[in-house]
């Protein structure tokens, strides 16, 4: 069962849109949300190579301790203001019979921040990089290959979410990656109302469709199959799949191959990564 879900933050703007997501979730599945701000040290933030006299050093780091008070201070009131929107109890302690959530402040890098809240939650959620901006990959990156944890990437949403996870897409081709998002997912699975297996039929490396259909249906989940046709573009075609069942959410495993290939030769994940208009909770 998702009983905590993370949200690394810093005020990069995609803050609201994540969380958003996150308390569409908690709503569902009556769950608590870490709201965890990334607070850079001030001596991370002081020009590297460039020799500063003491006394400017100890001024520039006041300045940007108290720059860095002022962001937390707003972004703090910002996510109360949201949670009232969004219908999440602010509290210290999580209650699991409502959805609620808190507010942890963190200094250090995001990487290691992530790494420490990530690997004791159900469930990350973080913002669908920006690749014009050059935002938001490390983020991905770093929940998905540090914490062994589900992470959903949450695309820009036009209007704010009602529900999340009632109708699952599961991109399936037997793989263990595909096994694993399955299993690390079933609690959401389980209280879908529908829930529809995308397979091409090839190049299944262990259980296929049908025995996934059986597998969540003696767990009592409305499973459906449906076949797509791909050729070389499995991703595209994998995304439209998903659209064409009507879908709201898509699981799949992530980066079977390398980060670093897939990003170079456009693998299955690094385009769904790049095109999904929808949630994705990958796997890795």
């Amino acid at each position: 069962m998702i009983y905590k879900i993370v949200i690394p933050v810093r005020g990069d703007g995609k803050g609201d849109n994540v969380l958003a997501h996150a308390a569409a979730l908690a709503r569902r599945l009556s769950a608590h949300v870490v709201i965890t701000h990334c607070r850079p040290r001030a001596e991370d933030m002081m020009p590297y190579g460039v020799p500063i006299p003491p006394s400017m050093r100890k001024l520039l780091i006041s300045q940007s301790e108290t720059v860095a008070d002022q962001v937390e201070e707003g972004l703090r009131k910002e996510v109360e203001v949201l949670a009232v929107e969004f219908k999440l109890r602010m509290t210290d302690q999580p209650v699991y019979t409502e959805a609620s959530a808190s507010w942890v402040e963190e200094q250090g890098r995001q990487v290691d921040i992530i790494k420490r809240h990530g690997r004791l939650t159900d469930l990350i959620c973080v913002a669908k990089p920006d690749v014009d901006r050059n935002l938001g990959m490390n983020t991905l990156k770093a929940a998905l290959f540090n914490t062994g944890r589900p992470v959903m990437m949450c695309p820009p949403a036009d209007t704010p979410l009602d529900t999340l996870c009632d109708k699952i897409a599961i991109a399936w081709n037997g793989s263990t990656e595909a096994s694993r998002a399955v299993a690390l997912n079933v609690s959401v699975i389980e209280k879908a109302s529908e829930v529809v297996i995308l397979s091409t039929g090839d190049g299944v490396e262990g259980a296929g469709a049908q025995d996934l259909a059986r597998y969540l249906g003696e767990r009592g989940s409305n499973t459906s199959i449906h076949m797509f046709s791909a050729k070389k573009k499995i991703g595209q075609a994998l995304l439209q799949a998903a659209q064409d069942v009507g879908a709201d959410t898509m699981i799949m495993g992530a980066y079977s191959d390398s980060h670093e290939r897939e990003t170079i030769f456009g693998g299955t994940t690094q385009v769904v990564v790049d095109k999904s208009t929808m949630p994705i909770i990958f796997v890795h």
